[in-house]
């Protein structure tokens, strides 16, 4: 059947017509081969825009679609859709961007309009080639894989347990609540934050559709969407859950004492430990790396005192396989070291604190009860909170980390509540942004409180006096931008607020379940706006502060989100498999085997019988890797064929008359070489 090829042009309001000529492109490209029909629409997405290639192709006999407008990341789904609904076959399909790659990009509206007509001819050239492919149906295993037991983690899994899908809550450390369970208040309400998080902890903990497993990591992921196979590794406890009622007698008798890092060092735990009273689940876990029997062979003070027998030295790592059908990614954050930020004193001056430590030093199950003091046992009388360290830098994260101003108003509020109104307190911010609900209204309340701000970035905090009343202070030195001057502020305590980053093993996680991430280390979603908790790889889905800096109303309403996702496929039943995967031509296949070792999803299988390598196509993601790197040629992408991409690259670099009243610069070279021999 001979091509008959369709071509709209969407003016995207001003976004695409503002710098480039859409009826003149559409014009152009009626007269390039196979081209039938060649329109300009407002906007092509529209569903009357839709309706106009819908009628061409069942009136007209259009066979083959070009849509030149926006990113396909965008809408190549709803013209695909579209031909589907007129009988065409939806990869009978091109869609060319000439609103990021022209009109957003180009500063002159004719070389934008010509940029245009190049692309919208490379796509008319490669379209001609395009083949049929077709989707295949398969079954979606109805389990879910959460992977992080946070706050984000916990409201993922009871959401999806509640519809009454089984959930498997993957957590590494020994109990589930992640930096919440941390938290003493919340902004602005100023909630306890073990009233909020801990109903939700025992509630994951009770649900007969979650199996919670706790100190615990995930191991290897396997298979496609719908239906993946899950490795879980289970690090010994050396206590059995079954047996431990949570009495607490073992920890107790255990005469070895640690720096707790629950605690963020700021108070000790012993080598048998749990978090804290309010742990889930409440069964302790033995730090084998400080446990005087493991170090020494000797000691046994737990399991001597244990009166239901649940300490077991002989206990092994273990690993788990089971299939789920999605996965939720929700393995939060970790807070910035400002270590290597030095002009802070961090690590070198006594009460120089991080977020995280004066939230243990705040809590009442915390290493003072709550109170707030000194290294000394003191309460502080003067106390900086210094926000942005390491967000908005150049030199660390140049990304807002979007809580701290927040919880900075926070610990200017309890300080005053628990220390008294006669102590001093100073913040130096460089813009204060409280964009949420009720957040502008607690920063007028803390202002009204007497707290000092001062605006501008800190230089330095150091212990050098100038001045009798700097001695033995810590002195903070920033310019306030608003004076224009530089000032000197003597106190007893400084708070950093540090900023939120990726974890530090999120690459090694990005690798198992193959998901990219972000320039700043984050995992990147599909689409910012239209698709902020799916990625990449179908069926993984992100929730909470694993994609990005977010507060806990943020973060839970992700979570559900993600969630919601991971149901919708769960409650269809089946999924839809797109068929642009690799396939290795077994006539042209030299059985090198180099793309075996270049998968990055372990697709790719050698055939020993027949000496060639054969593609899974249920594992394969159509990344084109093997296509790249294969010698003979054998491998290819359907829908990425070398005949379509070189098409596409001819149709791009194929000479055409230029548009009137212009010269190109070779017949103006010509005709000045004439000129010059005459």
């Amino acid at each position: 059947m001979s091509s008959r090829i369709g071509v709209y042009v969407c003016h995207c309001g001003t976004n695409i017509a503002g710098k480039v000529d859409s009826t003149g492109v559409a014009e152009f490209a009626a007269g390039l081969k196979n081209v039938v029909v060649a329109r300009d629409y407002k906007f092509m997405c529209s569903d009357p825009g839709q309706d106009l290639i819908i009628n061409d192709i069942r009136q007209m006999g259009v066979n083959r679609v070009v849509v030149a407008s926006c990113s396909p990341r965008l809408h190549e789904k709803t013209f695909q859709n579209a031909l589907a609904r007129a009988g065409l076959n939806p990869y009978l399909f091109q869609m060319t961007c000439i609103r990021e790659h022209c009109s957003w990009v180009t500063e002159d509206p004719a070389e934008a309009t010509d940029k245009a007509k190049k692309l919208v001819a490379a796509a008319v050239s490669r379209v001609n080639w395009h083949a049929q492919l077709y989707s295949r149906q398969e079954a979606v295993h109805p389990d879910v894989l959460v992977v992080g037991g946070g706050i984000a983690g916990i409201q993922a899994a009871l959401d999806v347990a509640k519809s009454g899908h089984r959930v498997h809550l993957v957590e590494r450390s020994p109990s589930i609540g992640g930096h919440m369970a941390q938290f003493d208040k919340t902004f602005p309400t100023l909630d306890c934050a073990a009233c909020i998080s801990t109903p939700k902890m025992v509630a994951v903990a009770q649900e007969p559709n979650i199996t919670l497993m706790t100190y615990s990591e995930v191991a290897e992921v396997s298979g496609f969407i719908g239906n993946y196979t899950v490795t879980v590794r289970r690090m010994p406890r050396y206590v059995n859950m079954d047996l431990c009622t949570g009495c607490g007698l073992c920890l107790e008798k255990c005469p070895r004492k640690v720096l707790s890092e629950f605690d963020e060092g700021m108070g000790v735990r012993k080598a048998i430990h749990r978090n804290s009273p309010q742990s889930v689940p409440n069964t302790p876990v033995i730090d084998a790396d400080n446990c005087i029997y493991f170090k020494k062979g000797k000691c046994g003070a737990c399991q001597k005192n244990c009166p239901s027998g649940a300490i077991d030295f002989t206990q092994q790592e273990t690993t788990e396989t089971f299939q789920v059908g999605s996965i939720i990614l929700a393995t939060g954050f970790d807070a910035l070291d400002p270590t290597s930020l030095e002009q802070y004193g961090f690590g070198r001056y006594d009460n120089v604190l991080t977020a995280l430590q004066f939230e243990r030093l705040n809590n009442a199950v915390g290493p003072t009860g709550g109170k707030i003091q000194l290294k000394d046992g003191t309460p502080p009388k003067s106390v900086a909170v210094i926000h942005c360290v390491g967000s908005r830098d150049v030199n660390h994260h140049e990304y807002c980390s979007r809580v701290c101003c927040m919880y900075a108003l926070k610990y200017d509020h309890l300080i005053r509540d628990k220390v008294g109104h006669d102590v001093d307190i100073f913040n130096f911010y460089i813009d204060m942004r409280c964009f949420g609900k009720g957040y502008e209204e607690f920063y007028r309340r803390v202002q009204e409180e007497g707290v000092t701000f001062l605006r501008g970035r800190p230089a330095e905090v150091t212990r050098h006096a100038l001045t009798p009343e700097e001695e033995g202070k810590l002195i903070v030195v920033s310019e306030d931008t608003l004076l224009g001057r530089v000032m000197r502020v003597p106190v007893d305590m400084v708070i950093l607020c540090t900023a939120m980053e990726a974890r530090k093993d999120a690459p090694d996680v990005a690798r198992i379940f193959g998901i990219p991430q972000g320039q700043d280390g984050f995992f990147l979603e599909e689409h910012p706006k239209l698709g902020p908790v799916s990625t990449a790889t179908d069926g993984v889905f992100i929730g909470g502060t694993c994609q990005g800096p977010k507060d806990i109303p943020d973060a839970v309403s992700h979570a559900s989100g993600a969630a919601a996702q991971a149901l919708s496929l769960a409650a269809k039943g089946e999924v839809s498999i797109s068929p642009t995967t690799s396939h290795i031509n077994p006539d042209v296949c030299i059985g090198c085997k180099t793309c075996i070792g270049l998968c990055a999803y372990s697709a790719i299988e050698f055939d020993e019988r027949r000496a060639v390598s054969v593609v899974n196509e249920a594992m394969c993601k159509g990344c084109g890797s093997c296509a790249a790197h294969c010698p003979s040629g054998a491998a290819q992408i359907k829908h990425f064929t070398e005949r379509q991409i070189f098409a596409e690259l001819e149709g791009l670099l194929a000479r055409r008359p230029a548009p009137a009243g212009t010269e190109t610069q070779t017949e103006q070279g010509a005709e000045d070489a004439a000129q010059a021999k005459a």
